[in-house]
């Protein structure tokens, strides 16, 4: 069902494309109404405008507050057109029809995160006209089109340009859609301001603004849909990818170049490898499996780094997914070629490399543009009834914070190798323990009940000679058989958190074996 357009109301804060979307609506037959600042602009353009105030026969109030709160406007966008009774009513009380509203609201979420931001200027950003007129408009979409993306104007004009000034009742209501999610989104972002920031000292009755609350008391998620996946954690669970609002960077925003459809546990794995390659300054590689890593090394190529990576645990990385830090060559792409892969994903690729991987048309090659070195906004877990939230863990240890606490201090390069395999463990699942030399995982025991069998495993999967690695605990030590199963295999130093009642046993047990050990004082428990 086509409705012609024949009135719109203009009134707009973002001005970006108004100009062009008002000639065109002109050109099509279309009068426009308008207020304020957007009147003023169209008229500047010599675009003929009827203002709001010539309707409701009343001019603008308090300080612009009170401009289209008015029945001659919103009788005109809700009264439905098939209805008797409404058109009766129109006519008697001379009320024009409105048929399109191109509104998008005050700058509140600008205002708030300005730390020059006012109780007076965060309040005079919160739209009011603006959201009515946009929810009566979308809540009669069967008759009215409503426009609150100045993205949508071009796609607007070009359907109406080619149905004789029409638009069609399926495209009314992806423009309703949207624009009640815009509202929507608006108004939890004020009530989260008015949750966590707003504040009044009982005193003397004077509201302030605080800095937001790291937990906040409310917390919204406004998640928009970006694909279907191929499935979920298995093949008879249904999933799809959803970007979070107000978020424009990370592995959700990855441009796939090739490759198979992404399935839920790629993108898990693909963000758990991104997370870790970030962690590094120098060229790494990172192949993860199931969300832990198998291989991970530093070199001064990423051809290197690879091979090195690799060779830490060959047949996990059968089907593994690949993160690197630096843009991918065409020599590092060939060697990923010989064997199978599931993902890559790098800041960028080279026409070289494009070309290697083209002849593995299956295998996904994201690009995820510009490094993000720390992750933004807060972690968060579903359960049953809930979410957990928590701050995101991007502690990076500094050689000064770690505290040697072993009678024999470590070497230079057990110091190298323990600040990397410290780095490494905080992106395995607990309890976690790994094994490395300088620049390279060389053995890892992920998700183990018990901390020694952490160990055991790790040893039992090394591939690589473990003899004169060094060992990293992502937490402390809870008994000194996890040290001597270490050390039996060939560890020569630990890195540990520290903070066990049985410390003192540990270290004993560390000087007894003549091997060096550090504590971070922190812990990278992974769930």
């Amino acid at each position: 069902m086509e409705r012609r357009i024949r009135s719109a109301l203009i009134s707009v804060y973002d001005k970006r494309g108004i100009v062009e979307l008002a000639r065109g609506l002109i050109q099509l037959g279309v009068t426009i109404l308008s207020t304020g600042g957007t009147a003023r602009t169209l008229q500047q353009h010599g675009i003929p405008v009827r203002d709001v105030s010539e309707v409701t026969g009343f001019p603008e109030i308090l300080d612009g507050r009170v401009k289209t709160l008015h029945p001659r406007i919103h009788g005109g966008l809700l009264a439905v057109r098939d209805n008797p009774a409404h058109r009766q009513q129109i006519a008697q009380h001379d009320i024009p029809w409105i048929d399109m509203v191109v509104v998008n609201l005050y700058p509140f979420a600008q205002t708030i995160a300005d730390p020059r931001a006012t109780v007076q200027s965060v309040i005079e950003n919160i739209d009011i006209g603006g959201p009515t007129m946009i929810r009566a408009a979308a809540k009669n979409f069967q008759d009215v089109a409503v426009v609150v993306d100045p993205d949508d104007y071009q796609t607007v004009l070009n359907e109406m340009q080619q149905s004789e000034g029409s638009l069609r009742l399926s495209t009314r209501l992806a423009l309703a859609r949207k624009a009640f999610a815009h509202t929507a989104e608006y108004d939890a972002a004020i009530a989260d301001v008015f949750a966590n920031q707003l504040v009044l000292d009982e005193s003397d009755e004077r509201l302030g603004i605080n800095e937001p609350p790291v937990l906040p008391a409310r917390y919204s998620l406004t998640l928009h849909k970006r694909q279907d996946v191929r499935y979920g954690e298995n093949p008879h669970q249904q999933a799809a990818l959803y970007r979070l609002s107000g978020e424009s960077a990370g592995v959700a925003f990855a441009e796939q170049l090739q490759g198979k459809e992404l399935s839920f546990n790629n993108f898990l794995d693909l963000d758990a490898a991104w997370n870790l390659a970030s962690e590094f300054e120098e060229p790494v590689c990172a192949i993860i499996k199931h969300t832990n890593p198998c291989g991970v090394a530093t070199a001064g190529t990423l051809l290197d780094a690879y091979k090195k990576a690799r060779a830490t645990d060959p047949v996990s990385a059968f089907g593994g997914i690949i993160a690197f830090n630096r843009p991918v060559d065409g020599e590092t792409a060939s060697e990923i070629t010989k064997t199978f892969v599931e993902a890559i994903i790098a800041p960028d690729y080279d026409r070289a490399a494009l070309e290697a991987l083209a002849r593995k048309k299956n295998v996904r090659v994201m690009r995820m543009g510009e490094m993000e070195r720390v992750p933004g906004g807060l972690d968060w877990k579903r359960i049953t009834g809930g979410l957990l939230l928590q701050t995101p863990d991007v502690h990076q240890l500094r050689r000064e914070e770690a505290k040697v606490v072993s009678k024999r201090q470590p070497t230079e390069d057990e110091m190298r190798a323990l600040l990397f395999a410290w780095t490494v463990c905080k992106h395995v699942k607990s309890n976690a323990i790994v094994f490395a030399r300088p620049g390279q995982l060389v053995g890892v025991g992920a998700g183990q009940m018990s901390r020694v069998d952490a160990v055991k495993l790790a040893v039992m999967k090394a591939v690589l000679p473990l003899e004169g690695t060094v060992v990293a605990s992502d937490a402390f030590f809870p008994f000194r058989d996890g040290v001597d199963e270490a050390v039996k295999a060939g560890a020569t130093a630990i890195i540990q958190p520290g903070g066990s009642i049985r410390d003192e046993e540990v270290i004993a047990a560390a000087d007894e074996h003549g091997v060096a050990m550090v504590f971070t004082g922190i812990r990278h428990f992974r769930h």
